[in-house]
């Protein structure tokens, strides 16, 4: 008897990250009183409320998860900062885990939100674990990033399929008086087929914005070579020289190349601007002034 309840709580446990909970315990049959007394014993180790390690505390941070998910109960889901390193946005996982929950439900030890809005289509599952959306967790957490990082988020997740724009519109237009819809909507505005691949393109669109520049599309293909941006009515391409992408001899001769056969092929020229002279703005006077020179004459 003993050995079938080991066994069937190892068997919860290993589904769980290690974790079960009390429920689940007595659903073995194990009654209150021996519960307790494996608690005593060491062999559940409360964590949270209802909510025990079996024979240790694991320390991965994904098994540290399950537990929290236990404690939420099964309208819960990770979310804030737990979800972003989920989304492998960001590396650390939070010393307290974040979870959110579609009711009133109060578990202790963590960092807990409530949601009258939380929708099924706002969960999802990502290394076994319930998880918000990649919508949803953009939301939660814009309030508590910087525009930058923001920017950076919704394209890295476009970017791995893991976002869409449509999805992006909903979860916002759900959730209007959500503090994190209006730092979403310029970016939605702004969006463009394609997502931007690096925080250059982030910085570079930026100073577009600001300045009131014709907006290029971006990460487009060209004569059969993909550039950073194209102005089409303006017969320019523009590539931006971030060190990481043309730091050797190779690619530096690589891209001086793809410029000419784009010349040769359709006439188009273009013009590189330095990872340097983008992030300090100094490259705005030269690319409006050939922007202007550029105009294409109206068609009649």
């Amino acid at each position: 008897m003993v050995t079938d309840l080991s066994s069937n709580i190892h068997r919860y446990a290993g589904r769980q990250g290690g974790y079960i909970t009390r429920q689940q315990v007595l659903a073995t049959g194990m009654v209150a009183r021996t519960l307790a007394r494996w608690v005593a014993a060491g062999r559940l180790i409360p964590v949270y409320r209802g909510v025990y390690a079996v024979g240790h505390i694991p320390q991965n941070p994904i098994d540290r998860a399950h537990a929290a998910l236990l404690a939420g109960g099964k309208r819960s889901a990770l979310a804030g900062e737990s979800a972003f390193v989920l989304w492998g946005l960001w590396k650390r996982w939070p010393q307290q885990a974040e979870i959110v929950i579609a009711g009133d439900r109060r578990p202790s030890g963590l960092r807990v939100h409530h949601s009258r809005t939380l929708a099924k289509r706002d969960i999802t599952v990502v290394q076994g674990l319930r998880v918000t959306s990649a919508a949803r967790t953009l939301l939660d957490m814009a309030p508590r990033l910087t525009g930058k990082q923001l920017a950076r988020g919704v394209n890295d997740l476009r970017l791995r399929n893991a976002l869409t724009v449509a999805a992006l519109q909903d979860v916002v237009a759900r959730n209007s008086r959500h503090a994190g819809a209006p730092l979403l909507r310029p970016l939605l505005e702004t969006a463009q087929r394609e997502p931007t691949r690096s925080e250059l393109e982030d910085a570079f669109l930026q100073l577009i914005r600001e300045h009131n520049l014709p907006t290029p599309r971006v990460n487009v293909k060209v004569a059969g070579h993909r550039v950073d941006a194209h102005f089409p009515d303006h017969d320019l391409i523009v590539e931006l020289d971030g060190w990481e992408s043309h730091k050797t001899k190779q690619a530096f001769a690589a891209d001086r190349r793809q410029d000419a056969e784009i010349l040769l092929k359709i006439g188009t020229p273009t013009v590189r601007l330095t990872y340097d002279e983008t992030l300090a703005g100094t490259a705005v006077n030269r690319l409006s002034k050939l922007l202007a020179a550029r105009v294409r004459p109206q068609q009649n």
